[in-house]
């Protein structure tokens, strides 16, 4: 037996068994839920929601709450599974660490469709600002603008069997998104320019029900093909040479993984703007948590560590006590990119001396 598995087994044998990590979990999910619900300008105490719970509160709050709160904290572990989930497989796909729901431009994509929307469209056509953020327009023109470079990645990924190869071409695309968003950006008006900006400042306030019902579904759907997924994922860790023995079709399982992510990242970047380091920090501490690189626990329990991600981020941006809002995207990159970097030196550490 090898050092390294002697490690593996050693790590194995002192870990904390899984299933009581996926119940720690869930319940700091819970804890931080709650803590989200309470948390914002309006001082609502835990006393205060157990009274309105049990149908005895001040029904002054129930709006607050109703249309406000939970949505906002609802939306935050909706997207904070999509996020990780498409960043887990990305980086499965590409045998990369630093790969993230991102890395084939699917977030540059939807800032296009915003883009072009808001700063092209809304500056030719009559538009009333408030109503093309407040409909489905933006929506739509999101979805559009990545599923536009998915198509181009997916035409590529076919006819190049070099995964890295597709890598590099996403990269490329995505700068060939942001070159054009940028040129848009200077020749719109002030007014447009600062509406735009602030969607890419990231939130997760702004959702109707029904726009979070299509959320929903929408992180659903994808998280679907994801679990389905889970064989190809596992069989891809091994490298593609090995996924080809045993049978596994190479290019479907990536047109596969490419879509699923595409309707994670794209529908999350389309509601909630471009969220950073989510999707590539949350699996390296999901990998550290379970000691495991099967995708059976990481798929789980990537979800898990994602919404819990992702709602402390939000709680933090509320500022608690200041009456104040951060950009969560803001949060997200302060506490998200600390984190990879230690990821980063504890594996070449690691590396150095295994």
């Amino acid at each position: 037996m090898t050092g390294t598995a002697k490690n593996i087994n050693r790590a194995g044998s002192l870990a904390i068994p899984r299933n009581y990590i996926f119940i720690m979990l869930v319940v700091i999910l819970i804890v931080l839920f709650i803590a989200d619900l309470l948390t914002g300008p309006v001082r609502i105490s835990l006393s205060d929601l157990l009274k309105l719970i049990s149908g005895e509160g001040d029904q002054d709050i129930l709006p607050v709450l109703y249309e406000f709160r939970l949505p906002r904290a609802l939306t935050a572990v909706l997207a904070g599974m999509a996020l990780s989930v498409s960043g887990l497989q990305m980086q499965t796909v590409f045998q990369n660490p630093l790969a993230g729901p991102y890395v084939l431009g699917i977030s540059s994509g939807a800032s296009l469709g915003v883009a072009v929307l808001v700063l092209g469209l809304s500056s030719v056509i009559s538009f009333n600002i408030s109503l093309v953020f407040n409909s489905w327009a933006i929506v739509a023109a999101a979805w559009l603008g990545s599923g536009l470079v998915l198509v181009l990645i997916m035409i590529v990924s076919v006819r190049l069997r070099d995964i890295m190869t597709v890598l590099i071409l996403g990269i490329m695309f995505a700068s060939a998104v942001s070159a054009l968003v940028s040129i848009m950006q200077y020749f719109s008006s002030e007014s447009m320019l600062k509406s735009f900006v602030i969607w890419t400042m990231g939130s997760l306030g702004n959702l109707s029900w029904q726009q979070l019902n299509v959320l929903s579904l929408s992180v659903l759907a994808g998280l679907l093909i994801s679990v389905l997924s889970v064989k190809k994922l596992n069989a891809l860790l091994l490298g593609e040479d090995y996924a080809m023995s045993i049978g596994l079709k190479i290019k479907s399982a990536r047109i596969l993984i490419f879509i699923s992510t595409s309707i994670l990242a794209g529908s999350v970047t389309a509601f909630c703007g471009p969220l950073a380091f989510i999707g590539i920090a949350v699996p390296h501490i999901c990998r550290l948590i379970f000691a495991s690189s099967s995708h059976n626990y990481l798929l789980p329990g990537t979800m898990l560590c994602g919404s819990i991600a992702l709602l402390a981020s939000d709680i933090i941006s509320q500022l608690p006590g200041s009456g104040r809002i951060l950009p969560v995207n803001s949060v997200t990159a302060l506490i998200g990119i600390p984190v990879l970097v230690w990821i980063i030196l504890r594996r070449n550490k690691f590396i150095r001396f295994a």
